[in-house]
């Protein structure tokens, strides 16, 4: 597994970048991603493949020009890593990720906070 805390840092870099690319960059290309969020814009809390995450995040992205996020701490498991982080709203969020054995994000989830 890549070093959590570059992973974190590169991955908010890329989010608060908008770079959709660099975003995707991270991610396996069969990833499966799981968000409440993915259900209002694409009909589906489940994401699949890095084409769904390109649709999704590409919308959201150009919904939310303002979108930042505050990095907070991330959490190391087995094969996996926990960022939590502050999006634009002040609002907390937490994603969970799991890496292959190439160090590409092979399943993401992520949880927020009520506001």
């Amino acid at each position: 597994m890549t070093d959590p805390r570059a992973f974190a840092a590169e991955w908010i870099a890329a989010w608060n970048a908008h770079d959709l690319e660099r975003i995707l960059s991270f991610y396996a290309q069969d990833v499966v991603f799981l968000s409440p969020h993915a259900l209002a814009r694409v009909g589906t809390g489940r994401v699949e493949g890095v084409g769904g995450l390109r649709r999704y995040w590409g919308l959201a992205l150009e919904a939310q020009p303002a979108l930042r996020f505050e990095f907070q701490s991330a959490l190391v498991g087995y094969e996996c890593v926990t960022i939590l982080y502050r999006n634009h709203h002040g609002r907390h969020a937490a994603e969970s990720f799991e890496f292959d054995a190439d160090g590409k994000v092979s399943r993401s989830i992520a949880c927020y906070g009520a506001g």
